[in-house]
């Protein structure tokens, strides 16, 4: 009897542990979960999602896309999504390779979406080339989202001209709103002194976290993602350190804190998979790209937390 005791004991001291691991890991309550929208090949086919409890093992609710691209050049590629303090989920997107807008949509639900419109954040600029990879960022202090892009503007920053592919040479833009509706005028947001895409912001406490993708391809490829921080989710941000991992030719970093750790994943575009990075500090960085189980098709994503009613959603779909 006393054997049978104990062996129930640990098995419930077990099943208790791997409860709470599971509750520190995902640094939420098991009301919570990740979620991850991305697009596939070029973005014809529009938003897709994947879900995960830890941020390591990520599945697909719906193995196709949950919004098809309806306007811009009819893509739908780095799709952002941030759900804003009322629950909806606020969402931005590249509409075309060589437009001066980016697509806009809002969704209670994440399956039932509002018309699609083009926000033309770079209209007044007439030679601008591309309007790439905006994020959003919702800045709790000043009640405002954030729209953060890359641009490239031939008759500006010529000591780098033509220092990516497509001889482009991108700088990040940026503009706020409060309602979807109006917007300021479009200012430089960082210009590191060379060419950068895809900028991502992130909180940490009372600073503010910029990770990028350095574009330059000239006199030497870079590609690889770095880290700068501010006092205003504006900025000014710093200058960069070294890249956060020695690796190359990774792209769309997004970023989460598990509540001991950080998380940046990427994309590694040349290799047709996705990766990541997680660090205690900030500081030191472990490339663990080897532990992750992410869907094989998956492109330049955003990863957010949301309530687990919402993915049951998505699953029942």
């Amino acid at each position: 009897m006393f054997r049978l005791v104990t062996i129930a004991v640990l098995l419930v001291s077990t099943f208790v542990a791997v409860a709470l691991d599971r509750i520190i890991v995902a640094g939420e309550s098991p009301d919570k979960c990740y979620l991850l929208s991305y697009f596939t090949r070029n973005g014809e086919d529009g938003l897709h999602l994947a879900a995960s409890d830890d941020g390591i093992r990520w599945t697909v609710p719906r193995d196709a896309s949950y919004l098809k691209p309806e306007v811009g050049g009819r893509l739908m590629r780095d799709p952002s999504i941030v759900q804003g303090p009322d629950g909806t989920f606020h969402m931005v997107w590249t509409t075309g390779w060589w437009v001066k807008n980016i697509g806009y949509a809002h969704s209670k639900d994440l399956i039932h979406w509002s018309e699609q419109k083009q926000i033309p954040v770079m209209e007044h600029e007439p030679k601008c080339r591309n309007c790439w990879a905006p994020e959003l960022f919702y800045d709790e202090a000043g009640k405002k989202y954030l729209i953060v892009w890359s641009s490239t503007l031939p008759d500006r920053f010529g000591e780098t001209a033509a220092s990516s592919e497509s001889k482009l040479n991108h700088r990040m833009y940026y503009t706020t709103t409060t309602d979807f509706e109006t917007f300021t005028p479009a200012k430089l947001f960082y210009d590191p002194g060379y060419s950068v895409i895809d900028g991502f912001i992130a909180r940490d406490g009372d600073r503010y976290l910029l990770f990028y993708k350095d574009e330059r391809i000239k006199p030497k490829p870079k590609k690889v993602i770095l880290m700068a921080t501010a006092a205003k989710p504006e900025g000014p941000y710093s200058k960069p350190a070294e890249p956060i991992i020695p690796r190359d030719w990774i792209e769309g970093p997004s970023a989460i804190n598990l509540g001991d750790k950080w998380i940046v994943y990427f994309d590694c575009y040349r290799k047709g998979c996705y990766g990541a990075a997680t660090s205690p500090d900030l500081k030191t960085w472990q490339d663990i790209t080897d532990q992750l189980k992410f869907p094989g098709r998956a492109r330049h994503g955003t990863i957010l937390r949301v309530d687990r009613k919402v993915m049951d959603g998505l699953k029942q779909r």
